[in-house]
């Protein structure tokens, strides 16, 4: 395996961080972006597709989206899906046009907001510490095995705890920032 746990540990860990880093953009701060609801499900064709597939979507104030339909169709189950998912915001329909308005954060949004992010972030590092466990296990057995030796399992486990660490900082840093962009009024 030589090198290759490191590479495989990295890849994974990285996995990880890119999967936060894509649920921090779904969690609102001060501004309504387009992000906050491109992702979101919509029963259409009779499958299941994400809102960006089938409109587009505006911010043309600080917290007022709009969302267009590109088939008239699917108004009624956009509509519908926006309505039953958890955004804080007052969905209208005007029309084909969908409308979202978000109310300003309250502090105490604020801090439930911020209590979600340190979850999102503590599954992210349980994620990065079972990434850790595996490849650990792999070394040990390589090392029972007698295809690696004792010394190189003790490297192996240096370095995977190092890389663990790296990315738990990353993870760390990416909750820091996003706390604070929640926070800064």
């Amino acid at each position: 395996m030589s090198q290759e746990y490191a590479a495989e540990l990295k890849e994974q860990n990285e996995k990880v961080l890119e999967y936060l880093q894509g649920e921090f953009k779904n969690i609102k701060t001060g501004r309504a972006t387009p992000s906050l609801v491109e992702n979101i499900n919509i029963e259409s064709y009779g499958i299941q597709m994400p809102l960006l597939q089938l409109a587009s979507v505006t911010a043309p104030e600080p917290n007022v989206l709009m969302v267009k339909p590109w088939d008239k169709n699917n108004s009624k189950d956009i509509n519908k899906a926006l309505s039953s998912s958890d955004l804080g915001a007052s969905v209208s329909m005007d029309d084909d046009m969908i409308v979202l308005r978000f109310a300003s954060i309250t502090e105490e949004r604020r801090l439930e907001l911020v209590k979600k992010i340190k979850e999102k972030a503590e599954q992210a590092k349980i994620k990065v510490r079972g990434n850790r466990d595996k490849i650990r296990a792999i070394t040990t057995e390589e090392a029972k095995e007698k295809e690696i030796s004792e010394d190189e399992k003790h490297t192996r486990f240096e370095d995977i705890d190092k890389m663990t660490k790296e990315m738990n900082d990353k993870i760390k840093e990416a909750s820091d920032k996003k706390e604070q962009e929640i926070m800064s009024i």
